[in-house]
């Protein structure tokens, strides 16, 4: 499994933060780097979204919340990616059972959970975070609530406030 990290672990990250550069498999078993798609031509910004555990009724709220707009942040230009320590095969499994269109990243020993403050301490799973991260790498909004709709609702407002 490939992962890889450039930033200590500390408390979850602010905005105005560079975010982490996190490299990881996704749910094809292919290598996910967040600088890369940044750069990519139609990408105005990443909603990196950490969630505790694949196939959870929240975490398939929120999930099937993102699948059922994934239009509405296209037209935006932002690419949706949800991480939590769960493994490849599980991504693959939930992606397929709720036929989600976006990236899933296999963060099996939750580096990037750590590196972005939103791992539970001394567990394998990481609290439900959500990150807008901009072109440049900076984070622009954080939603941390453990409510999955409030994510959504107040991601589509921070794209409208950031990226007009």
């Amino acid at each position: 499994m490939l992962v890889a990290i450039h930033a200590p672990a500390a408390d979850i990250l602010k905005v105005g933060s560079p975010a982490p550069v996190v490299t990881a498999q996704d749910q094809a078993n292919k290598p996910w780097n967040l600088a890369d798609t940044l750069s990519g031509p139609t990408v105005n910004a990443v909603l990196l979204y950490f969630y505790p555990k694949d196939n959870t009724p929240g975490c398939t709220k929120q999930a099937c919340g993102y699948r059922d707009h994934i239009s509405t942040f296209i037209q935006k230009g932002v690419e949706v990616v949800g991480v939590s320590c769960d493994s490849v095969t599980s991504h693959q499994r939930f992606a397929k059972k709720f036929k989600l269109t976006f990236t899933l990243l296999a963060d099996v020993k939750c580096k990037a959970a750590d590196a972005y403050g939103v791992r539970v301490p001394k567990r394998n799973f990481a609290r439900r975070v959500s990150f807008l991260i901009s072109k440049e790498g900076k984070i622009l909004h954080v939603v941390a609530s453990r409510d999955p709709l409030r994510h959504f609702s107040d991601m589509q407002m921070a794209i409208t406030k950031h990226l007009q």
